[in-house]
């Protein structure tokens, strides 16, 4: 792969080769299995932190590495590459969803029991917007925090969430005044073992490495000192990150369907009809050089955009574009490669029928494009601005 040597440096290409050796080595072997199970290994998170790869967007006092968000880009885009989006999602959920929070609202003490243990790969976490009856409106959610002497009392429950069932902690939005709506949001640390939390395992189309969890809070206790940021400032740092989770998902998209491409361009430079390769076929030839097209179209958008926001630019309307646009792309090239390779892109010994599932859930997790949509063209037709809170 050609690297963009405006955005990746000599060190950048390193950090890639190692993270490449260290996937073959440690996870691909046991992906079969994790895929089977719908479970993951507690030791391969272990093995992550102590290469450094959950750190190295987090300060070094905390065992962070502290490193341009570029090398979180080469670490999705690798994570990409070895087939399974559930396994993916299960790391860069826990990395860039609850971790950022910590990072970000977490004071020093919540940094030290949960930040530091997070970069080791000794605890595990997972963020808890999404509820049953309300997904991409935030606003809207129903769970409770209310404040009773030295503890909030949380009730409520949550659905979608990676890592929902197997993580030792828990980052979860719950209203603190539900009176003033949105402006009455708070986000907590919450411990897997608390009193009154329960969590059930969710069937997906896919993902299915990935422990997909829907969890009930019946009177759960969550000591003061657990709270993140201001009281009811929650609404505001999850509008915040989600620019990283959107430009994520874009980031994830353009390299599975880089991916995709790669392989079925290798099948068909092997595959013979009628006396030759079927790469020499123009209509093939011409579908593969738009379906290219699209894919690098993306990519260098949502490497411009990751160049902003390393710059800690606000990048809203950026990122929303970058998820939009390239999980579509990365669901039309995957529908066509799957093609490219006839009756084997339909066979699970096959890699494009898993990630056919796998790439679904782009369009929908994260913000559903429709809401996407309707968040652009409030920036674009009603100059709405989302300002940055921290």
């Amino acid at each position: 792969m050609l690297m963009n040597s405006m955005y990746f440096t000599e060190e950048h290409k390193l950090f890639r080769e190692s993270i490449q050796d260290f996937l073959k080595k440690e996870v691909v072997p046991h992906i079969e299995k994790w895929e089977k199970s719908g479970t993951i290994d507690r030791f391969i998170w272990k093995k992550f932190g102590d290469m450094g790869f959950f750190g190295i967007s987090y300060p070094e006092a905390y065992g962070g590495l502290n490193l341009d968000l570029f090398y979180a880009v080469i670490l999705l885009e690798e994570l990409q590459k070895i087939n399974s989006g559930g396994f993916a999602a299960a790391i860069w959920a826990h990395v860039y969803l609850a971790m950022t929070h910590l990072n970000k609202e977490g004071n020093h003490d919540i940094k030290q029991r949960y930040l530091t243990p997070s970069i080791s790969g000794d605890k595990i976490g997972c963020l808890c917007i999404t509820e049953p009856f309300g997904g991409s409106d935030v606003a809207g959610m129903r769970s409770t925090a209310v404040k009773e002497g030295d503890y909030y009392i949380l009730n409520g429950s949550k659905t979608f969430i990676t890592n929902g069932f197997y993580s030792d902690y828990l980052i979860v939005a719950a209203k603190t005044s539900p009176e003033l709506g949105n402006k009455g949001i708070s986000i907590f640390v919450v411990d897997r073992e608390s009193e009154g939390l329960s969590a059930t395992k969710l069937d997906k189309l896919r993902w299915r490495a990935s422990d997909t969890g829907e969890i009930a809070f019946d009177n759960v206790k969550i000591p003061k000192t657990n709270l993140l940021g201001e009281e009811n400032g929650g609404f505001g740092y999850i509008m915040q990150h989600f620019s990283l989770e959107r430009l994520i998902m874009g980031i994830n998209a353009h390299a599975r369907a880089e991916y995709a491409l790669e392989y079925a361009l290798q099948y068909m430079s092997e595959r013979e009809a009628f006396g030759r390769t079927i790469d020499k076929f123009q209509a093939l030839r011409h579908n593969i050089a738009d379906l290219y097209t699209d894919m690098e179209m993306c990519k260098e958008f949502n490497y411009t955009v990751a160049y902003r926001l390393n710059k800690n630019q606000y990048v809203v309307k950026e990122a929303t574009m970058s998820k939009l646009k390239s999980t579509k792309m990365a669901d039309e090239v995957i529908y066509q490669c799957l093609q490219f390779l006839g009756g084997y892109g339909y066979m699970e010994n096959y890699p494009m029928a898993r990630l056919l599932r796998d790439s679904r859930l782009g369009p929908i997790g994260g913000g559903t494009s429709e809401i996407l949509r309707e968040i652009l063209a409030k920036i674009i037709i009603d100059k709405k601005e989302y300002k940055p809170v921290t």
